[in-house]
């Protein structure tokens, strides 16, 4: 089983920058990697996803905001967020997922908070 601890969030003003980060216990290499956040009171959405061939996809919402990236030599995921908005406040969630032999491995961080207001 892989574990995946997030850090790199805070609080930042409206039109700021956070990254995030995400470190992961064992190789990601064959993993596609997400970030997802979920706000109060509402479900968790995907953010970004990224696979083992860096093939990227984005919600609408941030696209042209957040990027995301892996290092798989450091078992390492991050995201770039950029233009912050106060919408953007959420917990954020590590996400790492793969199918190996018909099994589906799906393994989840514990989050860390942005929280985006003047």
């Amino acid at each position: 089983q892989v574990q995946f601890v997030e850090s790199g969030g805070g609080l930042v003003q409206p039109g700021g920058s956070l990254k995030l980060s995400c470190a992961a216990s064992g190789s990601i290499f064959l993993y596609t990697m997400g970030w997802y956040r979920q706000a109060p009171g509402k479900q968790r959405e995907l953010v970004a996803t990224i696979t083992s061939d860096r093939s990227t996809n984005y919600a609408v919402s941030v696209k042209g905001r957040f990027t995301i990236d892996r290092d798989n030599a450091k078992n390492t995921v991050t995201l770039q967020m950029n233009s912050l908005r106060p919408e953007d406040t959420a917990v954020y969630y590590c996400n790492g997922r793969r199918s190996i032999f018909g099994r589906v491995d799906d393994y989840w961080g514990q989050g860390t908070q942005v929280t985006v207001s003047s």
